[in-house]
């Protein structure tokens, strides 16, 4: 796989007043035009910094990026996914608490819990340094098919899961021999469910799942909460939709791509993030779908899972403190509009979520950014192999649901004892 490594260009490296500083800065998923607008401002506003802007390939961009820093090759300001604190956070620079010559910091703690949602300070503040600024906080909503809903005389998307069960149970069709020919919902599987792990980690949240332990050495999502399985109950939940054997059967190995199967309009439900609104209008233009907000498990205490990327500063830059400075302007309110006006994504600063919720496409997507949450994990990609591979040693029968949970919460827990041997912890 071919990837384009931007060197950096420094004249006069030490970013004091007039000196030439040129930054270069990692993403993925975005092109330049979702930057452009704000390099240009930030430039205007600071003619002795440039940046140069690299779309990386998602495909082994992480591990581009470990062999960059290595090697001394790699970027200024990078792209982090959410997790990745625990496993990257060595090779990154808080934001300083002041930077040479200027009268106000950057931003402090105050400052960044009043501006993002909650869970960004969950995920990106450690130890009262703040690693990285989020560029936006992205939840799993659930898109439904309103020409299905109304065939079936269902006047509104489920609330919670109890009504997401009825409906599906509606909507669900099956052959003389058997066979799913109209899914009421793409859930249940691994390998043909988009984001498949992630939607059964927010079933797990929402049931009150102690997902580690409260020093973050072990995984515990198999331990009881007061005296009830919580974490099995919610991966069989999960995987009975795979089960004929139960009523809420909808949803097999055998069926199309979950996403396709919804654009198709073989599905009535697909659980997804906000960038397949997009990927719908261009793929099917003509398909008359919602989107409604993730049913809940309780009306009261409200959890949405998170996704989401986030900037940072390497700990190799050797302008830290420019970096940090066009970050701080990146995610502000005007450099925030600019990007996600672009993008299209729900954004993380509270200001503009509440402009956000007068979008169509956006609204269900900017008010879950309140109630998002995640859960301290030290390899994502890891972790992820883990779950799909648990969903499936359910569903092909190869290990009890209480197996299969044990399994991959002592998997996780080697994950994690792994990640302190090589912190030296």
């Amino acid at each position: 796989m071919f990837f384009v490594v931007v060197f950096l260009i420094i004249g006069n490296i030490g970013g004091g007043t007039g000196q030439k500083v040129t930054l270069s800065f990692w993403g993925v998923y975005d092109d330049r035009n979702a930057f452009e607008k704000v390099i240009q401002n930030f430039q205007t506003a600071n003619p002795n910094i440039k940046i140069i802007y690299t779309l990386m390939p998602y495909e082994g961009y992480e591990k581009e990026l470990v062999n960059a820093l290595a090697a001394g090759t790699g970027p200024d300001v990078l792209m982090i996914h959410h997790t990745w604190l625990s496993k990257h956070g060595d090779k990154l620079i808080p934001l300083p608490a002041k930077i040479p010559g200027d009268k106000q910091p950057l931003m402090t703690i105050k400052t960044f819990r009043d501006q993002y949602v909650d869970v960004a300070y969950d995920d990106l503040v450690q130890n009262d340094q703040i690693y990285a600024l989020p560029l936006y906080v992205d939840t799993l909503g659930l898109y439904y098919n309103r020409d299905l809903f109304n065939a079936a005389n269902i006047t509104r998307p489920p609330q919670n899961w109890d009504e997401f069960n009825t409906d599906v149970e509606l909507l669900t069709k099956l052959d003389s021999y058997g066979n799913i020919v109209q899914s009421g919902a793409t859930i249940g599987t691994a390998k043909n469910t988009n984001r498949s792990t992630d939607i059964l980690m927010s079933l797990m949240l929402q049931s009150g799942t102690n997902m580690v332990d409260t020093d973050r050495t072990q995984a515990t999502f198999s331990t009881n909460v007061d005296g009830m399985a919580v974490g099995e109950r919610a991966l069989k939940y999960y995987t009975d939709f795979a089960n004929p054997a139960v009523r809420t059967y909808c949803w097999n190995d055998s069926q199309h791509y979950s996403v396709d199967a919804f654009t198709e309009g073989t599905a009535a439900m697909m659980i997804n993030y906000s960038h397949q609104v997009a990927n719908l209008n261009a793929k099917a233009s003509k398909l008359n779908f919602g989107i409604a907000p993730l049913p809940q498990i309780s009306n009261t205490d409200i959890k949405n899972y998170a996704n989401y990327w986030a900037v940072a500063v390497t700990n190799k830059s050797q302008s830290p403190d420019e970096a940090w400075k066009f970050i701080t302007y990146l995610t502000s309110k005007e450099g925030a509009t600019a990007y996600l006006t672009d993008t299209g994504r729900p954004s993380a600063r509270r200001d503009i979520l509440e402009l956000q919720k007068q979008d169509d496409n956006l609204d269900v997507f900017a008010s879950q950014a309140l109630t998002a949450k995640s859960w301290y994990q030290v390899d994502a990609l890891a972790i992820e192999t883990i779950f799909a591979n648990m969903i499936d040693d359910v569903n092909f029968h190869r290990q009890s649901t209480r197996d299969a949970i044990q399994i991959a919460e002592s998997k996780v827990s080697v994950l994690m004892s792994q990640q302190r041997d090589r912190n030296g912890q």
